[in-house]
């Protein structure tokens, strides 16, 4: 589907050979920074032309709000057909979100984008720093408060306010392992089992926003 720069992007409409191109892109950049990423260049290690790049993602700033949102559409939204899910089934969903978003964050790909967006803070005319966060920070987050409300909606989950709530489920999950990574630091032992810490975040937050009638389906030891 071709766009503009400044259009609004779903990652459901990247096709196949479109979303290879982008994870061809996403490797340009962790390898060589923003420079490395050249429409000849991205023409020629994804094999495509640059006339196919320009009909899809039009210029330079609409290839980068591609990419972030390509990256982005990593993390998940719930699907139609999880619309119902028993409490079980809606943890085993929390659990997949939770693991999903670390695995996003700590990987290379979004390390090296938003290094190379701190770097270019103070160039105004730089969107990346702003793509992350419309195209990327707010995207996952809105698909993280629908989750919860869908969990609330189905009375597996009891909260007031989804803003607050998933602002919990986020720091349980992330921590500081997303900064640290940022600056340079190495996980400690454990921490790097994604799988385990996703399950171990899920379980703190279902016992403190797990309904009555689910928690002990929503939680385990």
């Amino acid at each position: 589907m071709a766009r503009t720069a400044g259009t609004v992007a779903d990652d459901s409409d990247f096709t196949p050979r479109q979303a290879a191109v982008l994870t061809c892109a996403l490797s340009l950049l962790v390898e060589g920074g923003e420079k490395g990423l050249t429409t000849a260049g991205l023409a020629r290690a994804a094999n495509c032309s640059k006339e196919s790049l320009y009909k899809w993602f039009g210029d330079r700033d609409g290839l980068l709000e591609a990419v972030v949102t390509f990256q982005a559409s990593k993390v998940r939204p719930l699907g139609a057909s999880e619309s119902a899910l028993d409490a079980a089934g809606y943890r085993r969903r929390l659990v997949t979100f939770a693991h999903e978003l670390l695995s996003v964050l700590a990987g290379d790909v979004s390390l090296a984008l938003n290094r190379l967006a701190i770097g270019q803070a103070s160039r105004p005319e730089s969107p990346l720093g702003r793509l992350l966060v419309e195209r990327g920070k707010h995207s996952v987050t809105a698909r993280g408060r629908a989750l919860l409300a869908a969990g609330r909606r189905q009375r597996h989950l009891e909260f007031d306010d989804a803003t607050a709530a998933y602002s919990t489920f986020y720091g349980l999950v992330v921590r500081d392992v997303h900064l640290r990574l940022l600056l340079g630091d190495a996980l400690e032992p454990g921490e790097d089992d994604f799988a385990a810490q996703a399950e171990a975040a899920v379980n703190q937050f279902c016992r403190l926003y797990g309904s009555q009638r689910s928690v002990e389906a929503l939680s385990t030891s």
